[in-house]
């Protein structure tokens, strides 16, 4: 049996901090996606408020392309993205394509990211994010229906109303906001096929991040 010492306990954690992951983010980079949500089958519906109090449900936007990312403002590789603009461009060219961008907060009350609809609207206008929606998910019952196990986690909706993409929205799981530049955006991959009426590829790549606050 081999076990392990202080100095090799040190040696891992020392490597993830090198790669700029934490070992929490390491586990969720490698668990496997959730069964919840599959590519090629229908996405699993919802009805939930979005940050203005209105109702919003999956078969509003039957016959438009739908992107759902997990967001959590405190977590330092959704700071990543919102710090460098990768993911406030990500959103200006899905929406120049009448993709419908919903953002998810998912963390229960009290728990890191939990916030209020004006809470909600006020990060949206302080980080010059374009999501068409934010919907509050505090009893996390949305994000356990696609298996969010991630901030960020995204998903791809095609507009037949299947799951087209899902994973991380691109290659490099650091908090470098340099990193960002650097590396291949996924989601935007897979919403290029999806316009051109084909199978994204890779279509499920390993999420990472923070866990989602459930």
């Amino acid at each position: 049996m081999t076990f392990l010492t202080r100095d090799r306990i040190s040696l891992f954690a020392g490597s993830f901090l090198a790669l700029g992951i934490s070992a929490t983010a390491y586990l969720m980079m490698n668990s496997r996606p959730a069964d919840a949500a599959t590519i090629g089958e229908k996405a699993p519906a919802f009805e939930e408020r979005d940050s203005a109090g209105q109702l919003l449900k999956l078969s509003d936007f039957a016959g438009k392309t739908v992107v759902l990312e997990w967001t959590n403002d405190g977590c330092p590789f959704v700071q990543k993205q919102y710090d460098s603009g990768n993911m406030q461009n990500t959103q200006s060219v899905a929406e120049k394509d009448g993709v419908v961008w919903i953002s998810v907060i998912s963390s229960r009350v009290g728990a890191q990211g939990y916030v209020s609809g004006p809470q909600a609207d006020k990060l949206t206008a302080d980080r010059k994010a374009r999501p068409a929606h934010v919907i509050l998910d505090a009893d996390g019952s949305m994000g356990r229906a696609y298996g969010a196990k991630t901030t960020p986690h995204m998903f791809v909706i095609s507009p037949d109303g299947k799951l087209a993409y899902q994973g991380a929205i691109d290659s490099m799981a650091t908090t470098d906001v340099a990193d960002a530049a650097k590396a291949t955006n996924y989601v935007l991959a897979a919403l290029k096929a999806v316009k051109e009426g084909k199978t994204p590829d890779p279509a499920v790549t390993r999420s990472y991040g923070c866990s989602v606050k459930y």
